[in-house]
């Protein structure tokens, strides 16, 4: 009993000390970030005729705040998945060790691919469509808290969407998932893409719609990933009895 209980509290500490040096890189990439953030704000709107209103003091701090943290979120990430992996690396074997780790750079690339569809392809289609919907019927006026709150509700959801092939892969891998069940899934995937493209994106149809096709080309992606994964995975298995 006593043994289970150090078990327990060694497990404990690990990941407590985990969860510090996550929390420390965090702050870290928070600082660098918000050191430039004047920078980085007048990139993301280089595009945009004219200047962000804002309607008191405090609303450009709630903006530059926005941005810090999705930068260091997305600094942040290879960070969170080698602490993971470091956490979980004694219960795994030599070779699940060795294929998780190999993710880790996967998981970033993805994420920021995802981003940068959200940020550079969906965000302007939607708002130049918005904007030619409203034009000669409303007098447009953007603040910088919405503008910004709009281009994070597009891009930054799809940073964790693009993740699904990676994660199929490393799930098909470890023999968790397989094409198969995949397949036959597909009906209940598509349904449950559908309602989170509806969820996270702004009310507006082509929202929606930019959103939807890419999640489910990345659901069929993901699909074929897995059967060149499982082919793969069976025949070693094969060599192996043999």
């Amino acid at each position: 009993m006593e043994k289970k209980e150090l078990h327990l509290i060694g497990h404990l500490e690990e990941l407590h000390k985990r969860i510090l040096i996550v929390l420390s890189a965090f702050i870290i990439f928070f600082i660098c970030a918000f050191i430039f953030v004047q920078d980085i704000y007048n990139w993301l709107i280089r595009d945009f005729n004219g200047k962000l209103a804002v309607l008191g003091p405090s609303d450009i701090l709630w903006v530059y705040m926005m941005i810090t943290g999705v930068f260091a979120i997305a600094a942040t990430i290879p960070v969170i998945a080698y602490q993971i992996w470091k956490f979980i690396s004694p219960a795994l074997t030599k070779e699940e060790s060795k294929l998780t780790l190999s993710f880790i750079p996967g998981l970033f690339i993805l994420f920021i691919a995802g981003i940068s569809f959200g940020y550079f392809i969906l965000f302007p289609i939607v708002l130049e469509f918005l904007m030619n919907i409203s034009a000669g019927q409303f007098e447009t006026m953007f603040t910088a808290d919405k503008y910004f709150l709009f281009m994070l509700q597009l891009s930054l959801p799809l940073g964790f969407l693009f993740e699904m092939p990676l994660l199929v892969m490393f799930l098909t891998r470890l023999g968790v998932i397989n094409p198969v069940q995949l397949a036959k899934a597909r009906k209940i995937s598509y349904f449950a893409l559908v309602i989170l493209s509806v969820l996270i994106t702004p009310p507006d149809f082509i929202s929606d719609i930019l959103v939807i096709v890419p999640l489910l080309l990345l659901y069929e992606v993901s699909v074929l990933i897995s059967k060149i994964i499982y082919k793969k995975k069976l025949a070693m298995e094969a060599e192996l009895v043999a």
